[in-house]
Parts: structure tokens; sequence; C-alpha cells
């Protein structure tokens, strides 16, 4: 944990300029090792890679002109090769060069090379002239000309069994100079001494201009971020020189205006509930205070107005909870199938008769009968509450059309009234509780300002979709839909 919490608190600047110089570090090491300590083992290996395909281009033309093939590899490969019979006996080679130990190998040692190399098919291994000297079961036949010229040079020395398609069996012998690399060693390590100062030199000076001008941006939107995080939405988040970044700048701009919106929502909010919880207690307390204190009033029109606005703190206590408990999960609902036409008629017909005293119209529109499953409760919950949103806000008027039909084995609801309308900046808002989108709204059936928070809950639970469509000056159209049920699909 205080590994984890150090590394945290460092500066992404010096992350990269960390990350920056340990890569030119591996880099360097990297470089040491494969150009001086292993050098000579990849030069070994790249030889005895010649020498196979020298050996390889002499076995594919052993039925051919063997014999050009074996100078012009040897010529190309720069390596000395002879090939004898099953005996030893050479049948023919290449002119030898003053190095080459195939050639001044005495008779008897040769035929043990050869008797070798037709048990195990191949023999291989590398030779160095000043151990050959010394070494008393190894000699060279130093009468031969031209007389070789000792140095510190290795040789490697590949042999291979050979079958011609008539089936004559040769050993073919390939000899192959090593050229010392110590001074070649000695070389590069100074030519890298000097690379690696101007790498170190440079990748410092690199790593610090890359993580300054990396890091740069990221600070300022860290510094925006900061002063955003203190509650002031108008700071501006600048980001360039990166895609990513100006990306990101992009979106805390876009978040920064949102938080802004919500901010103000919150504030509503408050002062929508204190509005809403304000109104009915000073009128319950003014009520009950005057019947109290005056005998005249204790009559059963104030207490039903006390009722009353119990009743409305009551709704808006149930609401709240009620959208407490969709939102959370907790609502359980109780699924059946039942006919959604017959529904939508029932309901609209009952708020018609409350609200036709106030001169208010509700009229139905409906196509066919549609069973749909889910809570008959709830689902008649989202109707009223829609009604009630759109006797609210219709117009003139006072008209209010409710509207049913099928869509792509969906039941669509929709519920028009005439009003003025809901901005398009308004629309993504609407849903959210004690939001209010219009200036003049009426009181003829009071709600609790929770009523499409809780038509988007209950639609939600049942896994449909809801909208609105809406416009300055031209009506609002709230709408929701539920699949078909099986049956209605069988009858269809």
């Amino acid at each position: 944990m205080m590994k984890k919490n150090f590394f945290g608190r460092i500066s992404i600047r010096w992350k990269i300029f960390a990350y920056l110089i340990l890569f030119s570090a591996v880099l360097l090491i990297l470089l040491w090792l494969f150009q001086t300590v292993f050098l000579e083992n990849f030069y070994k290996y790249i030889k005895h890679g010649e020498v196979r395909s020298a050996m390889d281009s002499i076995v594919a033309n052993i039925d051919k002109d063997f014999k050009a093939e074996i100078d012009k590899v040897s010529e190309r490969f720069d390596v000395c090769i002879e090939v004898l019979d099953y005996n030893g006996v050479p049948i023919y080679s290449n002119d030898p060069p003053d190095e080459c130990i195939i050639h001044r190998l005495p008779r008897n040692q040769k035929t043990d090379i050869v008797r070798k190399t037709l048990a195990s098919g191949e023999l291989s291994g590398y030779y160095d002239f000043a151990n050959l000297i010394e070494d008393p079961y190894f000699s060279l036949d130093f009468h031969k000309h031209p007389m070789p010229f000792f140095s510190e040079k290795e040789v490697v020395l590949y042999g291979q069994r050979v079958s011609a398609s008539d089936g004559t069996v040769y050993v073919v012998l390939v000899n192959s100079m090593l050229t010392p690399v110590s001074a070649t060693v000695g070389t590069i390590r100074i030519q890298l001494l000097f690379v690696s100062v101007f790498m170190i030199a440079f990748s410092v000076l690199l790593a610090v201009m890359i993580s300054k001008n990396v890091s740069r941006p990221i600070l300022k939107l860290n510094d925006s971020a900061k002063t955003l995080a203190k509650g002031k939405y108008d700071v501006s988040f600048e980001g360039d020189g990166f895609k990513e970044v100006s990306e990101l700048s992009e979106t805390l701009n876009y978040a920064a205006v949102e938080l802004s919106k919500v901010d103000e929502l919150r504030r509503d909010l408050i002062a929508n509930i204190s509005h809403d919880l304000r109104t009915p207690l000073t009128l319950i307390k003014g009520y009950s205070e005057a019947m109290r204190d005056l005998p005249d009033e204790n009559n059963a029109e104030n207490a039903q107005i006390i009722i009353d606005e119990a009743q409305r703190l009551s709704e808006l206590v149930n609401d709240a909870l009620d959208l407490s408990k969709f939102q959370s999960g907790t609502q359980s609902l109780t699924v059946t199938e039942f006919d959604l036409s017959l529904l939508l008629k029932d309901v609209a017909e009952r708020f018609g008769k409350l609200v036709c005293v106030d001169g208010y119209e509700v009229v139905l529109e409906s196509t066919v009968s549609v069973n749909v499953c889910g809570d008959e409760i709830l689902i008649s919950r989202v109707i009223y509450n829609l009604l009630i949103n759109a006797v609210n806000y219709t117009g003139g008027d006072k008209k209010v059309v409710v509207r049913q039909y099928v869509e792509n084995k969906n039941a669509v609801v929709e519920v028009v009234d005439s009003g003025k309308g809901i901005s398009q900046e308004e629309l993504p808002y609407i849903w959210d509780k004690y939001y209010k989108s219009a200036k003049d709204k009426r009181s003829t059936v009071e709600g609790t300002g929770l009523g499409l928070s809780i038509v988007r809950s209950i639609i939600e639970l049942h896994k449909g979709k809801y909208g609105v469509r809406s416009g300055s000056d031209c009506g609002s159209i709230f709408w929701f839909s539920l699949p078909f049920s099986n049956m209605t699909q069988n009858n269809s």
C-alpha cells in the first residue's frame, strides 16, 4: 500500500521522464550485450550457417556437375571443400588456401574423420591451430605445400555423408576460417562508448521535452478540474496537442455544463419541495389555530380544508416513497395479462368525469383491442399521471386526446395536450423529480411534481419504452409502449 501511494504521488511529468530514461538504458544495455559480449557467438552461428548452406548446395548437385558447383560454392562462401569416397580417398577439391585443415590432415586422421562421418551421417566442430599443434592425438601434415600460415584464427570443419542416385557414397568435408573478433570488439566498444554518451545526453533532453509537452495539457486540465470541484461551473477546459486530451477537455466541458444544470435543478428541487410542503403546512397550522382560538371557526368547512391539505402532504410523501422504491428496485410487480384498451377506456372515462366540471374534455381514440403483460395497477397509475400532466398544461381549448394504436408488435399509448409545449433544451429534464417546464401551470388537478418520474420508473420496470414529442407553441405528446402478450400475437 505504501509503495502504491508513493507512486501515486509522482507527477505524470516525472513518470514519463523516468520511463523514457529507462527505455534508453535498456536499449543501450542490449546494444552493448549484442555488439560485444555475444558478438563472437553470433559470428560463429552465422559462419556455421554459411558452411551448412555450402554443403546443401553441393548435396543438391551431387548427381550433376558437382565439381563446377564446388568451385562456385567455395568462391561464394570463402570455404575449402573436399569430396572423398567411403575409403577416405580424395575425389575432388578446390584450390586449398594456406589455412585449410582438411588438405593438411594426415591420411590416418582423415580416414578416421571419414569413418566417423559415415557412421553418424555428419560431423562438425571448431578447431584452433595452436591447440591442434599441441594435441598429441591430432596432427597436421606440415610438408604439404603451400605451408600453412598459423594464426589465432579458428576454423569450423563440417562433414556429411552423401549418397548419389547410383548408390555411390561420398563424404563431403567443408572447412571455413573464423576471423578473430577481438579487434572488432575493441573497436565496437570504443564506438559504443561515444554512442552511449551521446544517447544518454540525447535521451535526457528528449525525455524532458516529451514529458513536458505531454504533461502540460494534462496538468492544465487537472487545475481546471480542481476549480470545478469547488463548485465553479463556469470553468473552461482547454486541451490541445493530443487527440485524447482534446476529447477529454470536450468531455469535461460538457460535464461542467451538465453539472451547472444539475446544480440549478437541485436549487429548483429544494425550492419546489419547500413550496409544496410549506403551503399545506401553513394552511393546516393557520386553520388549526383559528379553530382553537375562535369558536365560530370550529366548523366542518375548516376541518375539511385541514383534511385536504393533510391529504396533499400524504400524497407527496407517498409519491416520494414510491419513486424511491421504483428507483432502488425494491418495488415488486404483480404481472398479469390484461386488456390495455379496456383499462385505458376505464381510466379515461373516470378521469374525464373528474375534470369535466372545470370544462376539460378527455377524448379517447383507440383502434384495436390489445392484451399486454404487466402490473395493471401500476400501468393505470402511469395513465393517470400522464392525464394529470396533460390537463395541467393543455391549451385554452381544454382538450386532452388519448390515443392507443399498434406498432411493430407493441401497444402504443399517447396522451396529447394543446399547450405551449416544451422547448428542446428542456426535454431531457422533464422526467426528473420536481422539474417544471412551463410557467403557466394550472392547478385544476394538483400534482406532487413526481408524476413523470414515476411514469419513467414504472415503464422501465416493465422493460417498455417511453418518450415525449414536443416543441415551443405546438403542444406535447407523451407516450409509452409495451409489447404484445402471447395471446394477442396468436390472435393476430
